[in-house]
């Protein structure tokens, strides 16, 4: 059984299963995060939707690009937990299915290419009180010792 996180799914309301990869990255005793702007403001663990087709690594590649301007190495999966949350820029309701990985960033190779983000460091202890979503930092506080 996956363990959920945050508010329990509406009764009644259709939740859409969304996947995603989100990673821990780890560099230096610090830690990569995104910062979206809007629709609300709010710092994440960088990563994102897993497309149709797209195996979760790539997705978690791809994503930490888009929302941080980074590339990635070294990834090895940690875990998964369940959320239900609106999702603004989709307009539906989701259960998101989110696979955590620890990887290392190794290099910037842009600004990121998703409109609104930006990447920012924090250490371990600054993550657990900016990360907004309680699964994140669950998993934070469980494998901080990677860091």
């Amino acid at each position: 059984m996956i363990r959920r996180y945050g508010n329990p799914p509406v009764p009644g309301r259709r939740h859409r299963l969304r996947p995603g990869a989100y990673g821990l990255l780890v560099r230096d005793g610090g830690l990569l995060l995104t910062h979206q702007s809007q629709p609300e403001p709010e710092f994440q663990l960088p990563g994102g939707g897993i497309d149709a087709g797209e195996g979760a690594l790539r997705a978690l590649r791809r994503e930490v690009f888009e929302g941080t301007g980074w590339i990635i190495g070294q990834a090895r999966w940690l875990g998964a937990y369940r959320r239900f949350a609106f999702m603004p820029d989709h307009g539906w309701h989701a259960e998101k299915l989110c696979h955590v990985w620890v990887a290392r960033p190794i290099r910037r190779l842009s600004d990121p290419t998703e409109p609104h983000h930006s990447a920012r460091w924090a250490s371990p202890r600054a993550a657990m009180d900016l990360l907004a979503d309680p699964g994140a930092r669950a998993f934070l506080s469980r494998f901080r010792g990677l860091i």
